[in-house]
């Protein structure tokens, strides 16, 4: 029988450092709830605002996968891997942690803020030889549809990462309706919305809510106006 769990955007931690706004969907940093774990394998999904010209230095990582989407502006990436490159909104990068990363984020832009969700998830395999991975989608493809930006699955479209997990971005009209299918037993799907309201097999959902679903095999979709989400489909253990 499906389950499911409802996290409202104003039920979300909160931290103003000026330079970060950030908004945690689950326990970090200093913002703990016993309730708010992890759902399955997704352990971090953070809403981050960071201002002109700043960023987070370099600091470590190790037995996580990285995902980060920009929404708006750009973010200049730099890891001990070598790697130096602007991740842009349309983007989506990726970091297998594995036995161990280094890596700095900074806004390049003095003028203009940035938006962005980092999502971390656990792998299914530890201590991976550290990789890191990052492509620019064609946003057309979101247009009422429900568009893969990430897969377990090098060949597949979108990023991969160690992990039976699929995202898909979507951007529907109002009014849209669209039919999503479980891709493998005994996963679970959070989604949450970017901007607009949806309902979920009747659940209404607003802007930046949560919700997770285990124990289905599809879930109705319907844009009650426009609206923007990210489904995230992950193993529940």
């Amino acid at each position: 029988m499906k389950t499911t769990v409802l996290h409202k955007a104003n039920t979300r931690g909160h931290a103003d450092h000026g330079w970060l706004n950030a908004y945690h969907s689950f326990s970090f940093a200093s913002w703990y709830n016993p309730d708010r774990i992890q759902f399955g394998m997704l352990r971090v999904l953070n809403d981050d605002t960071v201002a002109g010209g700043m960023g987070f230095g370099t600091h470590p990582h190790d037995n996580m996968e990285i995902i980060t989407i920009p929404l708006e502006g750009d973010l200049a990436h730099k890891d001990s891997m070598g790697n130096e490159s602007i991740i842009k909104t349309g983007d989506v990068q990726v970091m297998s942690a594995g036995t161990g990363i280094q890596h700095s984020e900074f806004n390049p832009n003095a003028s203009q803020r940035t938006k962005l969700f980092q999502i971390w998830i656990f792998p299914k395999i530890r201590n991976v030889e550290p990789r890191y991975q990052q492509i620019t989608l064609d946003t057309t493809e979101q247009k009422n549809n429900f568009a893969q930006i990430l897969s377990p699955n090098p060949d597949d479209a979108g990023v991969w990462i160690h992990q039976d997990a699929w995202f898909h971005l979507a951007d529907f009209n109002a009014g849209f309706e669209k039919t999503y299918e479980l891709k493998k037993e005994g996963n679970g799907l959070y989604v949450f919305v970017i901007s607009g309201n949806i309902t979920v097999d009747g659940q209404k959902l607003e802007t930046r809510d949560g919700l997770g679903i285990t124990d289905f095999k599809t879930l109705d979709f319907k844009a009650i106006t426009d609206a923007k989400f990210l489904l995230m489909e992950i193993p529940m253990k």
